[in-house]
């Protein structure tokens, strides 16, 4: 009597990928063609994307329902180029009557704004002409960013190929320090690995410590894969997951999580008590160093915000250290929550009246000064401390400032005293 086939172990990811590949199986290296769930492009890569959907001939989208798109970037339009590009999504997604366009006060940081509504959730194979749409990862879907070509391609067919990635192990055990959060994790794990330490690999984030983890500080890491060179991030949903999708999630969730004997092309492996608030030096996000080893760096402008760190959690622990207290006079501090819903909800709950008394500019949903777009460039020579993803040279403005890249704890501290700085510092000066 012949032996039964042994079923192969696949990871969470090669189960999403080999699912939506009408496949039992797939294994990393396979060339495979994949149904996605959701397209997005945004105000920079949407544009091109249409301009190339136009000229193949094609009349409509795939699926109006599953093309999303989302002008966060340069909104409030900054100049008449960027309203111009506006204009040319703006038309697109009226004349495919698209379920998902938003824009003026409906419009948010398209990577807070897209879980919120439920738009994506897990078990998804989502693509986005956007490098942080790996964010989605932290909800266990496989989420991924692509050029507008590839966008283009999927708003036709609905497809996209992959190649499928390895996929790198990381478990967080033991427990967070005070005011250490998602970002700190990553951050540390990129100062270890490199910006290039996972290349084309998924990146999967596990043990005791993401268990633990909020929705917010999930999707905090699964962003910042893609500044390891990650092709994607992903943690296997649970009861956290089953919670914030539950009512929310427009489709029917299908969880998978890794077989016990998943292949992994490597395993890191972090105690949690080893690690304090990081902050990622100029010019890399893997040039990192506790905050207690920066030194006194003084600083001219911070911001709280970005698809990275703008969403409840992060401005909640920003009002905690900003209350009562009053930015230094030789910074300028601007908070940028990510949502419409982020910004009413933190506005009802008293923090906007702690950020103004503490001189605080508040800026609506946008992506603005994460890229070097607007609401808050960089002078020559100047210096900031920033709840964003990158602080490539020229990143937030002129070749010669700098950014430091850090958690919301951090970045309040670090507003108050005028230089980088960590929390405690200015929390033990409230007790005296």
């Amino acid at each position: 009597m012949a032996g039964r086939v042994k079923k192969q172990s696949m990871t969470i990811t090669e189960k999403i990928l080999a699912k939506h590949a009408g496949r039992k199986s797939v294994s990393a290296g396979e060339l495979i063609n994949a149904k996605i769930d959701i397209a997005l492009g945004n105000d920079i890569t949407a544009p091109i994307a249409i301009s190339e959907f136009k000229k193949v001939g094609a009349k409509k989208v795939f699926n109006r329902n599953k093309v999303v798109l989302i002008p966060d970037h340069f909104t409030p339009n900054k100049d008449i180029q960027s309203a111009t590009q506006c204009k040319i999504v703006r038309e697109f997604a009226k004349e495919q009557k698209l379920k998902h366009y938003y824009e003026g006060g409906e419009v948010g940081v398209e990577h807070a704004l897209l879980p919120e509504k439920g738009i994506v959730g897990p078990g998804d194979v989502v693509i986005g002409a956007d490098s942080h749409t790996c964010t989605y990862g932290g909800l266990g879907a496989f989420a991924t960013g692509v050029g507008s070509t590839d966008l283009a391609a999927a708003m036709v067919t609905g497809e996209v190929w992959f190649k499928v990635p390895e996929t790198m192990k990381f478990v967080y055990h033991g427990k967070l320090n005070k005011w250490v959060s998602g970002k700190d994790l990553i951050l540390r794990t990129i100062g270890d690995i490199g910006v290039d330490g996972a290349l084309y690999r998924a990146m999967e984030f596990t043990g005791s410590v993401i268990d633990k983890l909020s929705m917010d500080g999930r999707l905090t890491m699964c962003n910042m894969a893609i500044e390891a060179g990650g092709k994607s991030g992903v943690i296997a949903p649970d009861e956290t997951t089953k919670k914030y999708t539950r009512n929310r999630f427009e489709r029917k969730a299908v969880y998978y999580e890794s077989d016990a004997d998943a292949k992994y092309v490597e395993v890191m492996d972090y105690d949690c008590r080893k690690i304090e608030p990081q902050v990622a030096m100029p010019h890399l996000p893997e040039n990192t160093k506790n905050v207690s080893e920066v030194g006194k760096i003084s600083i001219d402008q911070v911001i709280i915000g970005s698809c990275t760190n703008g969403r409840m959690e992060d401005l909640e622990i920003a009002a905690k250290i900003l209350r009562g207290k009053k930015v230094s006079s030789n910074v300028r501090l601007i908070v940028i929550p990510t949502t419409p819903k982020i910004y009413a909800d933190a506005m009802k709950k008293g923090w906007f009246d702690i950020f103004l008394k503490a001189g605080a500019i508040i800026s609506p949903p946008t992506c603005g000064p994460c890229l070097g777009g607007h609401m808050g460039i960089l002078g020559p020579g100047e210096r900031a401390v920033a709840t964003t993803n990158r602080n490539f040279i020229g990143r937030m403005g002129d070749v010669t400032s700098e950014v430091y890249l850090s958690n919301p704890a951090v970045a309040a501290a670090s507003a108050i005293l005028g230089r980088v700085a960590g929390p405690d510092e200015v929390m033990k000066r409230k007790k005296k």
